[in-house]
């Protein structure tokens, strides 16, 4: 690390201000590839060609795909249906009528890291799994809200437990936010449970995703014999948003708002 690198007690990279403009260039083609799969998100399309559409377009802007040759994963996204949890292996799998999938896409762009993930719907979106889509949203906003100088890593993770179980769902406690920047994965684990005023405060540069996983069952999954794919333990559907975002003077900046105002598949 250079010299003027700071860096809390805990291991977490400040970020410079003039930084914030590399994660912003980054977050911004994630989200654009994002808002690009809206259409091509059918019944009867595979996820393997969902996947290929994806890494065509990371090619096409210059930009290089961060998890085609991470830890041996092939793929240039990772897209999650139904009960997948999250790091669902792009495959020959034909989406049906109402599937709802997660799609994860990480980006890098003049080395700075670009990490979103978003929900779809294949056809007709059930009221079951529209409420869920709802829940997961609100609580990664709420999340983002309390993202501020002075508040601590557990104010985010209590804002996104306390309004999931209010609405009788429950986060997933067995994957978590991260830091990035120039790097995919770094301190701090950003957890979507906690207490208030617990944890690492937040400063400003500090760059990290919020990505809570929301279960409309119980929270417990395990991973399958491909050592990627995580499920929910009793079939549940699961749904998950993420942005990455940075902490500035007053607030908090978003790198992967959809240039569509699509991040949410029911507006726009």
């Amino acid at each position: 690390m250079d010299k003027k690198t700071r860096v809390t007690r805990e291991g977490i990279r400040l970020y410079a201000p003039e930084d914030f403009a590399g994660m912003h260039k980054a977050g911004k083609l994630a989200a654009e590839i994002l808002d690009a799969m809206i259409p091509l998100v059918v019944p009867g399309v595979t996820t393997g060609e969902l996947d290929a559409a994806i890494e065509k377009m990371v090619v096409d802007a210059g930009a290089t795909s961060a998890t085609i040759g991470y830890k041996g994963y092939e793929h240039a996204s990772c897209i999650s249906i139904n009960h997948v949890v999250c790091h669902g292996i792009p495959s020959e799998k034909k989406l049906k009528d109402g599937d709802i999938l997660n799609i994860d896409v990480t980006v890098i762009v003049d080395g700075w890291y670009g990490d979103t993930s978003r929900m779809y719907v294949a056809g007709k979106l059930p009221r079951k799994a529209e409420r869920l889509i709802e829940v997961t949203h609100e609580a990664l906003m709420r999340g983002i809200e309390a993202a501020k100088p002075g508040n601590t890593f557990g104010d985010i993770g209590f804002a996104i437990q306390s309004f999931v179980e209010q609405n009788r769902m429950s986060v997933v406690r067995d994957f978590c936010g991260h830091g990035l920047g120039q790097v995919f994965h770094a301190p701090p684990n950003v957890l979507h449970y906690g207490r208030p005023g617990t944890g690492p405060v937040l400063q400003e540069g500090m760059f990290f995703t919020i990505e809570p996983m929301v279960n409309i069952g119980r929270p417990e999954t395990k991973v399958l014999a491909d050592d990627w794919t995580a499920v929910t333990r009793d079939k549940s559907l699961s749904a998950q948003f993420e942005h990455s975002i940075g902490i500035t003077e007053t607030g908090s900046e978003v790198f992967t708002l959809s240039p569509a105002d699509r991040f949410h598949p029911t507006y726009g």
